[in-house]
């Protein structure tokens, strides 16, 4: 058997997601997304091979389209877990001017968390609500962090412009998603125990890989 190159590897797996998901919602009745929105989607599937996501990724606010507004207007996005922060790509991002930050492995915020009794993940989203705006908030693990962020959005000790909800899990995680289904800033949500770093990264580079829409 001849093997492909990478180029031709991922040209191919997206003709076939793409040919896939008409077959799908061909059965199932259901409309193909806004171009910003499918682009997201296709990438994520992309990355996990599962076609559920087109059932329960949800976006508020024309999130996709603002979210690719935002990331090349040079918008700094914040992250839950290295894995995330790594799977960026942060060649594209800093042709942009954008800048990928994860504050878990730092001492600071491990004596924080110790000293609130509370998680890493808590105290490390403390610790990016201090970076200057704008911020996109991009959570693929831990539901505490988006709680933690909810409740800072409330008190308007920080205000992202774009929230991805996508923490994978058992233990708070769909409770922790539905808390920015009525947010009233634009958000990025996988509904139920779905989701992941890869997922969060998955995201943002989709969302870097489109061109912004021309303004009329």
């Amino acid at each position: 058997m001849k093997t492909l190159g990478p180029e031709e590897i991922e040209k191919k797996s997206f003709e076939i997601i793409a040919e896939e998901l008409k077959q799908r919602r061909r059965e199932e009745g259901r409309p193909e997304r806004p171009p910003a929105e499918e682009a997201v989607l296709r990438r994520v599937i992309h990355a996990t091979a599962d076609f559920d996501y087109d059932k329960t990724l949800v976006f508020t606010h024309d999130a996709a389209r603002i979210g690719v507004e935002l990331l090349h207007a040079g918008t700094w996005v914040v992250t839950d877990t290295q894995m995330a922060m790594a799977g960026i790509n942060k060649q594209v991002l800093a042709r942009y001017h954008g800048q990928v930050h994860c504050f878990m492995a730092d001492e600071d915020v491990a004596e924080a968390a110790k000293a609130g009794a509370t998680t890493r993940a808590s105290a490390a989203v403390d610790k990016a609500a201090l970076l200057p705006p704008p911020l996109i908030f991009a959570i693929g693990n831990a539901p505490t962090a988006l709680i933690r962020l909810h409740e800072l959005i409330r008190r308007e000790q920080v205000l992202p412009k774009l929230v991805i909800a996508v923490p994978v899990g058992f233990v708070h995680v769909e409770e922790s998603k539905a808390l920015f289904e009525t947010a009233a800033i634009p958000c990025i949500i996988a509904r139920g125990r779905k989701g992941g770093s890869p997922i969060a990264a998955a995201i943002i580079n989709a969302l870097l890989y489109q061109a912004p829409e021309e303004k009329k």
